[in-house]
């Protein structure tokens, strides 16, 4: 392994281990020395890549928002059409939900932090806005708007209960959500669409 400031994936390793240290012992137990000994790197290198531990924290935040960002692009690019994207965002909430349960601790952890802190709170916005972009390419931002709550509201509760969602369930909360209102094109539709 590469040392020093040759090491090319060392600032990448800091942020996994912050992340993983988050989900493991909230927020509250992230230190530069724990982080440090998880990545395997020198506690002196961390102020190498990072201003101090909110830099630290805010950096990994960044990351693990973007990573949840792509996921809503990967589900949402494949639909082709209005009755397709429906399918995808149940799709979504479900690979979302049942995914590792150290990404729905760190959704919570961040969420947390948004409403503290205004720093955390712009990050969570923006990342809020990079979903429902995904979503607006194929519902009105009204609907898409309303849809994103209906994920992070399923997404939580299954970090809650720990139960696995009914998809048909899911599936059918999409399609009421969606049923009426403007279409992307701009016409209205004002009547139930078909699944």
């Amino acid at each position: 392994m590469a040392t020093g400031h040759t090491d090319p994936r060392r600032r990448e390793r800091i942020i996994t281990a912050a992340l993983d240290l988050i989900a493991d012992e909230g927020v509250a137990g992230v230190s530069h020395r724990k982080i440090a000994a998880r990545a395997g790197v020198p506690l002196g290198s961390m102020t190498y890549h990072f201003r101090g531990i909110d830099d630290l924290l805010h950096a990994s935040f960044t990351h693990f928002a973007a990573g949840v960002a792509a996921v809503f692009e990967a589900h949402l690019a494949r639909a082709a059409d209005r009755d397709q994207a429906r399918v995808a965002v149940a799709d979504l909430v479900h690979a979302l939900a049942e995914g590792p349960r150290r990404d729905l601790v760190l959704a919570q952890e961040l969420y947390t932090l948004a409403v503290r802190e205004p720093a955390y709170r712009e990050l969570a916005r923006e990342w809020m806005r990079r979903s429902r972009v995904h979503l607006e390419r194929h519902f009105d931002p009204a609907t898409a708007r309303g849809l994103d709550a209906l994920i992070e509201g399923l997404v939580l509760h299954r970090a809650v209960d720990g139960e696995r969602h009914d998809r048909a369930l899911t599936l059918e909360a999409v399609v009421r959500i969606t049923a009426t209102g403007e279409t992307i094109d701009g016409s209205s539709s004002n009547g139930p669409l078909t699944r």
